[in-house]
C-alpha cells in the first residue's frame, strides 16, 4: 500500500488543477459573453446603420469552439457530465467504483484520440498556411491552436484524475473514487443548489 505522502501530494496537485480549470472556465464564459456582445452590436448596426461588422459570425464561431474546449476540464472535475445511472444506484459499492474508474478510462481514451486528430488539423493549417475564406482572412492555426490547447488541458486533467482514482481504487479508498469520478448523488446536487442559493442571498443583501 503506498504511503500517505504521495496521496496527499496528488490531492494537493488536484486542487491546483481545479483552480486552473476554474480560471479556464471563467475565461470561456468571458469569451462567450464577448461573442454575444459582438453579435448584438452587429445586429444593431445592421438595423440602424444598414451595415454590419462583417466579422461577428466568424469570431463567434471561433469563440464557441475555444470556450467549449476550455470548459471541458472544469465540467469533468465537477462531475457535470451526463451518465445513465438506472442500474448504477443498485450495484454494490465496489462494483460501482470499478465502473466509475472504467468510465474515466473510456473518457480518457476518447479525449486522447480527439486531441491527437485535433493536433493534425492544426498542423495541416500551419503547413498549408490556411486562412479563413472571409474578409478577415484569419490564419486558421490561431483559433484551431487555442481550441487544441483546451483539449490538451482536458487530457492533462483526465490523466491526473485517472492517477488519483487508480491509487484510490487499489488502496480500497472507494469514497475517494466516487468523489473523483462517481455519479453525483441527489444529495450532492441539492447541497450545491443550497450553497448557490445562499450565495445569491448574500449578494442581494450586500
Amino acid at each position: 500500500m503506498p504511503s500517505s505522502a504521495p496521496v496527499l501530494r496528488l490531492a494537493a496537485l488536484s486542487r491546483r488543477a481545479e483552480a486552473l480549470a476554474r480560471y479556464a472556465v471563467w475565461f470561456s464564459g468571458a469569451l462567450t459573453l464577448a461573442s454575444v456582445l459582438l453579435i448584438s452590436v452587429d445586429v444593431l448596426a445592421r438595423k440602424f446603420l444598414g451595415r454590419n461588422t462583417g466579422a461577428a459570425d466568424e469570431l463567434s464561431s471561433y469563440a464557441f469552439a475555444i470556450s467549449t474546449s476550455w470548459s471541458l476540464a472544469f465540467a469533468t472535475l465537477q462531475r457535470a457530465n451526463v451518465r445513465v445511472d438506472v442500474l448504477y444506484q443498485r450495484l454494490p459499492v465496489r462494483l460501482s467504483a470499478v465502473l466509475d474508474w472504467l468510465s474515466l478510462v473510456a473518457m480518457g481514451v476518447f479525449m486522447a484520440f480527439l486531441t491527437y486528430y485535433a493536433l493534425g488539423v492544426v498542423q495541416a493549417s500551419w503547413d498549408q498556411h490556411s486562412t479563413a475564406n472571409t474578409p478577415l482572412a484569419t490564419p486558421l492555426y490561431i483559433p484551431q491552436g487555442l481550441w487544441f490547447l483546451g483539449l490538451l488541458f482536458m487530457c492533462l486533467i483526465l490523466a491526473l484524475m485517472l492517477l488519483r482514482a487508480s491509487v484510490a481504487l487499489v488502496t480500497g479508498d472507494l469514497d475517494t473514487v466516487r468523489e473523483i469520478c462517481g455519479v453525483r448523488s441527489t444529495r450532492e446536487e441539492a447541497e450545491d443548489e443550497a450553497e448557490a442559493g445562499e450565495r445569491m442571498v448574500r449578494g442581494e443583501s450586500a
